[in-house]
């Protein structure tokens, strides 16, 4: 049984800054590319940032590129995302998602073909 559960939102004043969390259980961690994605009310959901099965390579979309980080300890089983100088537009239902391959795919931005997917985290940032 594969268990992915998200953890970290929460309501935070422009500028400000959350680091969110992902556990999953039930696959090998670490045989798995790994990504965040989010979604607002009325918008389809949009990728913001993956990450390789070792960590090695990371990427992001244009809209978070500079002020967000990814990470991930594989001994742990667990995904971060390090949001800094945090924008209202950020305010959404965050979600991490599990590739079963080890590397991003080359539209790791889509939702599609994504193997596993967490219940998500509200982030809301104030003005």
């Amino acid at each position: 049984q594969v268990q992915v559960v998200e953890a970290g939102g929460g309501l935070v004043q422009a500028g400000g800054a959350l680091r969110l969390s992902c556990t999953v259980s039930g696959l090998t961690f670490g045989d798995y590319a790994m990504a965040w994605f989010r979604q607002s009310p009325g918008n389809d959901r949009e990728g913001v940032s993956c990450i390789t099965g070792s960590g090695g390579r990371t990427y992001f979309s244009e809209s978070v590129q500079g002020r967000f980080n990814v990470s991930r300890d594989n001994a742990k089983n667990t995904l971060y995302l390090q949001m800094n100088d945090l924008k209202p537009e950020d305010t959404a239902m965050y979600y991490c998602a599990a590739w079963r391959y080890d590397y991003c795919s080359g539209s790791w931005w889509t939702t599609y073909g994504y193997n596993y997917w967490g219940q998500g985290t509200q982030v809301t940032v104030s003005s």
